[in-house]
C-alpha cells in the first residue's frame, strides 16, 4: 500500500500538481510525505528538476547527473519562488533550480555522488542543498572538474542544516 501511495504522490509531484496547489493548507511539505513512504527502486534514479526557462547552469547540472547514471526530467517554470516554498526550501538555502528524487529535495548544484549517498543512507531530512551558485560545482564549472570550495548541506523540515559533504 505504501508503494502505491508513493507512486501516486510522485506522479502528482512530477506533474507539478501537488507541489503548486495554491489551495493546499497542509503544513507538511510534499517532500516530507514522500520521504516517509517506502523507497521505490524504479524512482530512485529519476530526478525531476524544476528550473527557470533561461538558466544555462541548470542544464549543465542536469547533464552532470545524467553522466552519473540518473534520468533527469526537466520542467521549465516561471514560478520558482512558489515552488521552493512548497518544497520547504527557505531563501537562505535556495539556489537556481529545485529537484525531487525519491522523496528528497535537491536544491542547486549538488554533485551526483552526494545524491547517490543520500539515496543509499536515507537520512530523515527534507533534502540537500548547495545554497547560491558555487562557482566550482557541477553545472558552474568546466565538465569533468572536481567540485571544490563549498559545502553541501542537509536540511530538515524546520530549515536546520548540517554539513553533508565539504568540498
Amino acid at each position: 500500500m505504501k508503494y502505491l501511495l508513493r507512486l501516486a504522490i510522485t506522479a502528482l509531484a512530477v506533474l507539478g500538481l501537488a507541489a503548486c496547489d495554491a489551495g493546499n493548507t497542509n503544513t507538511e511539505s510534499i517532500s516530507t510525505k514522500l520521504s516517509q513512504t517506502e523507497s521505490s527502486p524504479a524512482s530512485m534514479k529519476k530526478i525531476v528538476m524544476y528550473k527557470s526557462p533561461n538558466c544555462k547552469c541548470c542544464t549543465g547540472w542536469a547533464d552532470h547527473l545524467r553522466k552519473g547514471g540518473f534520468t533527469v526530467e526537466v520542467n521549465k517554470r516561471d514560478d520558482m519562488d512558489v515552488l521552493k516554498t512548497k518544497f520547504g526550501v527557505s531563501e537562505k538555502l535556495a539556489s537556481c533550480h529545485t529537484a525531487i528524487v525519491d522523496g528528497y529535495v535537491i536544491e542547486g548544484h549538488v554533485p551526483a555522488a552526494d545524491v547517490e549517498r543520500l539515496l543509499k543512507e536515507r537520512p530523515d531530512i527534507v533534502g540537500l542543498t548547495a545554497p547560491g551558485m558555487p562557482m566550482k560545482s557541477p553545472g558552474m564549472q568546466e565538465i569533468g572538474q572536481q567540485p571544490q570550495g563549498y559545502s553541501v548541506l542537509a536540511f530538515d523540515k524546520d530549515g536546520n542544516t548540517t554539513v553533508f559533504h565539504r568540498y
